[in-house]
């Protein structure tokens, strides 16, 4: 269990701003606890997921949370919503497709404050 003063501390070593402020939007959520964890450790450690998987573990209509970055290897079937912290260019016209929603993971904690229906693939 990380304590609140940790992640703090870990956000401070931070350099990139837009991470920052996705732990600090995250901190003020309490149901995001888990994803404020992952995104305040090493960057290493970050997921790294490719649509052919998203497409796999998603059904219509779903909110998929990436703590991490969206590959482009494979396709999307279906319409769906992706929030991750970070996305490869080629990602945005293969959602295009199928007409899927790619948001920054700060905006998804913003308008779904209680993480409802939301899930996480690491």
């Amino acid at each position: 269990m990380i304590s609140r003063t940790k992640i703090k501390t870990r956000k401070k070593k931070k350099t990139n701003p837009e991470l920052k402020e996705t732990i600090v939007v995250a901190l003020k959520n309490p149901s995001w606890n888990s994803i404020t964890k992952i995104i305040s450790g090493p960057t290493r450690l970050f997921s790294a997921v490719n649509l052919d998987e998203i497409d796999l573990h998603a059904k219509l209509g779903d909110t998929i949370v990436i703590p991490g970055k969206v590959l482009s290897k494979g396709e999307l079937t279906k319409k769906i919503r992706i929030a991750a912290l970070s996305f490869s260019l080629p990602v945005f016209e293969k959602a295009k497709k199928t007409k899927s929603e790619l948001v920054k993971l700060k905006e998804e904690i913003l308008k779904n404050k209680k993480m409802e229906g939301i899930k996480i693939l690491r």
